[in-house]
């Protein structure tokens, strides 16, 4: 449906808030989010963002949506990676990484937003954005996952469904990004590369499930070389 003159100036205001709100953020963290300084950047009166947003929480929710929506976008191109499941599974890896390496300002939103006394500020509508993104992630996932099965690629436990795997793989990057955006001691516990740690750990963790090819059989920087390439070579060549 062709949107209306004022609908398209409503929507270009609030994507300017968001902008302005995430260079806030990114520069000065939750507290330093506010509405007065988010209408002073604008030029705008305190009422006209609240015409957009109830609070700062719905706009570092607003934000973290958009960062939903980007990982889905990244990581069901990296699904139709060619190759087998073990590779796509890979490709997948990457677009994960490749966001938090391009998108820190969103990466940081969702680790604000999902505290609860934060949580419960938002609007529902918001809310229900983010649980379709995140569930849509993990969807791209599991469609590798049941692919990797049905293909003879990969076999698992009775007991273990495939969003089990989904869910190892899933908090293996969540919390590595997360210690990688927080920690400043990495370096001296003997983590000089954490990205290329995790990798390692997640190698590790899809042998131990006999996903084939195993990292023994198969040359997955080659792989990966291939998905920078074929997959993600835009947003590479203007990083």
């Amino acid at each position: 449906m062709t949107m209306t003159r004022k609908q398209r100036e409503i929507q270009a205001r609030e994507a300017q808030i968001l902008e302005v709100a995430r260079d806030i953020l990114l520069q000065d963290g939750y507290l330093g989010l506010n509405m007065d300084r988010i209408a002073v950047r604008m030029e705008y009166s305190k009422g006209t963002i609240y015409q957009h947003f109830g609070c700062k929480e719905d706009i570092i929710l607003a934000l973290a949506n958009l960062a939903q929506e980007k990982r889905l976008q990244l990581f069901s191109r990296a699904a139709e990676f060619r190759g087998g499941s073990r590779e796509r599974v890979t490709a997948i890896g990457r677009a994960s990484e490749l966001f938090f390496e391009q998108y820190p300002y969103y990466f940081k939103a969702e680790q604000i937003i999902r505290s609860a006394s934060l949580w419960e500020k938002t609007s529902e509508e918001r809310r229900d954005l983010m649980r379709r993104c995140e569930v849509g992630c993990l969807a791209v996932v599991g469609g590798v996952v049941r692919d990797g099965l049905a293909q003879g690629d990969l076999e698992l436990p009775p007991e273990m469904s495939p969003e089990d795997l989904v869910f190892g793989m899933w908090s293996c990057h969540l919390g590595a990004f997360s210690i990688i955006s927080t920690s400043q001691s990495l370096p001296e516990i003997g983590i000089a590369q954490p990205v290329a740690a995790l990798r390692l750990a997640t190698t590790m963790l899809l042998d131990g499930y006999r996903w084939r090819p195993l990292s023994s059989e198969h040359d997955y920087s080659a792989v990966l070389n291939r998905v920078d390439e074929e997959v993600f070579h835009d947003e590479l060549a203007t990083a």
